[in-house]
């Protein structure tokens, strides 16, 4: 099998592990859905190095050495319960970095199919409309997560997407919208276009 594919499978496996213990107010439909879970999440490391993806399947299992729950530390940040888990002002300079590029592409693709990236999350706090949380807190949440090498692999993969003028977020939406059974992203956004005019 390909080793990509099978690095991403272990780290699927870690983390769902790990989501079934987060606890919260109200339990996560995925949580009880890996297939749902597994879409979401594999499409996202799809889009990056395996250098990068086994970086970050290091730092699960570095965590669960420890007793650390990344997934519980993630919605811990989103919800500032706990207080930012990196110190180093390098790396929480290389996690700006890495929003402030992921939050362009994202500005990019709303643009492109607005229908579509609107049934998703808000993009910042100043959009929400309900006590969903933004794509940029969530990111951020995330992004704290990862270790100082995982961050730094992350960001070399991002310039180097953007070096060749790719956008690593339409990346991530083409594969997971091809696994949820559309053609492409622009058929994902014709459908959602035709559900909000029914």
């Amino acid at each position: 099998m390909d080793p990509k594919k099978e690095l991403i499978k272990d780290v699927l496996k870690r983390e769902f592990e790990m989501f079934q213990d987060v606890k919260s107010d109200a339990r996560a439909a995925c949580q009880d859905n890996f297939e749902e879970f597994e879409i979401m999440r594999g499409s996202q490391f799809e889009s990056w190095s395996i250098e990068t993806i086994a970086s970050y399947c290091n730092d699960l299992e570095n965590a669960k050495i420890s007793g650390r729950n990344l997934m519980t530390l993630k919605y811990a940040r989103m919800d500032n319960l706990v207080p930012c888990l990196h110190e180093i002002k390098s790396v929480i300079e290389t996690i700006d970095k890495i929003a402030e590029i992921q939050l362009d592409w994202q500005n990019e693709l709303k643009k492109m199919y607005p229908y579509f990236i609107n049934k998703g999350r808000p993009i910042t706090d100043e959009e929400k409309s309900s006590s969903d949380t933004s794509f940029l807190t969530y990111l951020k949440g995330e992004l704290e997560t990862y270790s100082d090498l995982t961050l730094a692999n992350l960001h070399q993969d991002i310039k180097e997407c953007l070096g060749r003028g790719e956008n690593m977020t339409k990346t991530v939406y083409d594969g997971m919208v091809k696994r949820l059974g559309y053609d492409s992203i622009e058929d994902a956004e014709e459908n959602a276009k035709k559900r909000v005019q029914m």
